[in-house]
């Protein structure tokens, strides 16, 4: 989440846990204690949960699978086999962790909701199989007999020492999930949850990520999984039903969508309303669902996420200085087998893609020389941007080569060719609307800097080199579309590419700053960054290209200098005619 959002808030925060820890101390009875220790393991479940969902942006259903897994291995093992706390519990996180590793592979590949149902129908298997799986988990009767908490000789007796004990955990696995969502991973999570497309191009491997935040999120609910087993002393097939998924779903989305203190907020408030509403017998469930409800249309942020920004509005305060400005040592290149005068920096062999029955593109072949401008033109579906995607890896080619450097890098994934040292820029600029400048020009710098501050000093002289050093701390989605078109321009720069591919940058600039764009990109060609430009503005592309390629239903129908294209009668009866 932004920085300037979040300082001045702090100290609420730190004050609603003092309240919390008085209450427990000096207000709670025996039974406000049990529903504070509730509120406290279910705080758990969604710290955990944050990292897939808030974090990554992916809706996972299977957050009541990993609950109730770590809850069957501590009940079997607790009861049937009599291991204590300081086996059961590894063992707990343990095997949801290593549950979510198997099935990530096939699951993780799917989107949106292909994701969540996929996640939803593993919760489904698991809990047939507790059922069913009567010698090992009890069936529908479950498993009695679950022993407490007693760690080396010590017993957690109930009431207040049960409940300091989660709290305590509840603690640490919000400092831990704080650092493992700081640095470099967290400054890769906005722009992979918000332009996934656009991450993968800036050597972000968001498949990776991913697959360790889905991990992070089994361990956490492992985790809680154990210590419900712990408190209730029981274990049931309820604990791997639907309602659990639901609670740790609305408890992250109230208390705050990626966010640690809403985990923790929405936890103690969810866990607790039921129970103020309780007094009003049948009706307070409706209550309950229609207090949720205002919650959700009143604070679509949660209730962290609405309380830093009434703060920001009603306190607004300085923004933080911007780091110095560092200019990045000189990309390291592999020497080419060719000589240097004819060895392209980037060279596509043959590209075809078909699309159903369309022929996208149809054997396209192009160099890109150090330093050189190439210009790609033609009418609109004549397969341009495709062309792009085939280059950057988002689309793969039915046929052909691509060489960087003289190496093969056909078969490699996006974020790997991003490495290899490709670059572009989107028809529309994909930017994280919620980040500022600097956050969105840093993600750029996240896979090639060894640390988080290194990464946003570099980002700061690339920032400035394009003229926006003013809009540092603005948000991405408050810029005009000139600057949005200087800050994608800036973070495609700062990956120092071989070479930089960029899809109609000239679209909708004013003429004053279509020529500040074509005085970077020269200075950047200038530098020997190799550069194609897909454009329809012929007046800002054609004295701006070295060489121009013109494209026609996905097929080459010429090549050569800007003046001998506008002489090309093929090109002149497809296009500029």
């Amino acid at each position: 989440m932004p920085e300037a959002l979040t300082r001045g808030l702090n100290p609420l925060l730190i004050l609603a846990a003092l309240a919390l820890a008085a209450y427990a101390l000096f207000g709670a009875g025996p039974y406000g204690l049990r529903v504070l220790t509730v509120a406290g393991v279910y705080a758990i479940a969604v710290i955990g949960y944050q990292a897939i969902f808030g974090q990554a942006g992916a809706l996972s259903l299977a957050q009541g699978t990993f609950f109730g897994i770590g809850a069957y291995v501590t009940g079997i093992l607790g009861s049937t086999s009599g291991f204590g706390f300081a086996v059961t519990f590894p063992l707990s996180i343990l095997a949801p962790t290593l549950l979510a590793l198997l099935i990530a592979v096939p699951v993780l590949r799917l989107e949106s909701h292909y994701f969540a149902l996929a996640t939803l129908g593993i919760g489904q298997v698991v809990l047939l199989a507790a059922v069913e799986w009567q010698s090992l988990t009890g069936g529908a009767n479950g498993i009695a007999g679950v022993p407490g908490i007693d760690l080396f000789g010590w017993r957690v007796g109930r009431g207040l020492p049960l409940a300091l004990f989660v709290w305590t955990l509840v603690a640490l696995g919000a400092l831990l999930a704080w650092l493992l969502g700081h640095g470099r991973r967290g400054a890769a999570f906005p722009i992979m949850r918000e332009t996934p497309v656009a991450a993968r191009t800036l050597g972000i491997d968001i498949d990776r990520l991913r697959l360790e935040a889905f991990a992070v999120s089994a361990a956490y609910g492992g985790a809680a999984g154990a210590l419900t087993a712990h408190t209730q002393r029981v274990v049931s097939p309820e604990v791997l039903e639907f309602p659990v998924m639901v609670t740790i779903l609305t408890v992250a989305v109230i208390g705050g969508q990626g966010r640690i203190a809403g985990a923790v907020v929405g936890a103690v408030l969810l866990i607790h309303l039921p129970e103020w509403f309780r007094g009003l017998e049948n009706g307070y469930l409706i209550l309950y669902g229609a207090a949720l409800l205002a919650t959700i249309v009143a604070a679509p942020w949660g209730i962290v996420g609405s309380l830093e920004r009434l703060r920001a509005r009603l306190i607004p305060e300085r923004p933080p200085a911007a780091p110095a400005a560092s200019a990045p040592p000189a990309r390291p290149t592999s020497k080419p087998s060719l000589p240097a005068s004819s060895a392209p920096v980037l060279y596509v062999d043959g590209f075809g893609k078909r699309f159903g029955g369309v022929q996208a593109v149809s054997d396209v072949s192009l160099r890109l020389d150090r330093g050189r401008i190439l210009g790609v033109i033609g009418p609109n579906g004549s397969g341009k941007t495709t062309l792009i995607n085939l280059i950057t890896g988002l689309e793969k080619a039915d046929a052909g080569k691509l060489y960087v450097s003289d190496a093969d890098i056909t078969g490699e994934p996006p974020h790997r060719r991003a490495l290899a040292g490709i670059a572009r820029s989107f028809q529309t600029a994909a930017l994280p609307s919620d980040s500022t400048v600097l956050e969105a020009v840093t993600a750029a710098r996240i896979a090639i800097d060894s640390d988080i501050a290194t990464a946003r000093s570099h980002a700061m002289h690339f920032i400035v080199q394009a003229g926006i050093a003013d809009l540092v701390h603005t948000r991405c989605g408050a810029l005009p579309p000139g600057p949005r078109r200087a800050v994608e321009l800036a973070r495609a720069l700062a990956r120092q590419p071989l070479a930089m591919l960029l899809d109609e940058p000239a679209a909708g600039l004013t003429e004053d700053e279509q020529a500040s764009l074509a005085r970077r990109l020269r200075a950047a060609a200038d530098d020997g960054i190799a550069i194609m430009i897909v454009e329809h503005n012929m007046p800002f592309l054609l004295p701006l290209a070295d060489r121009i390629l013109c494209l026609d239903e996905g097929r080459a129908i010429a090549e050569g200098t800007p003046g001998s294209i506008r002489r090309d009668p093929a090109v002149i009866a497809a296009y500029l005619g």
